[in-house]
């Protein structure tokens, strides 16, 4: 049984899982997979990789950050027709 005092806010636990997981995957691509090109090719090959990624990422981080600024203006907006 739940009670009020054992509930947990399950949005809450959502981002913080969500951001657990996107900051393992960043330390798991950033260490394993620019770690092994450093391993096999070398110094300048590896800040190639970590260059490359970076573009990969850009979009991603362009498209979050589009999303966190729509989902604060909803926010103060909602808030101020209160």
């Amino acid at each position: 049984m739940c009670t009020m005092n054992t509930m947990r806010d399950l949005r809450k636990y959502a981002r913080q899982t969500n951001m657990h997981l996107l900051i393992g995957f960043l330390v798991i691509l950033f260490l394993v997979g620019d770690g092994l090109i450093y391993a096999i090719w070398g110094r300048e090959a590896a800040l190639m990789g970590i260059a490359c990624i970076m573009a990969g990422l850009a979009p991603l981080g362009l498209a979050m950050l589009i999303l966190w600024g729509i989902e604060w203006l909803v926010r103060k907006n909602n808030e101020e027709q209160m």
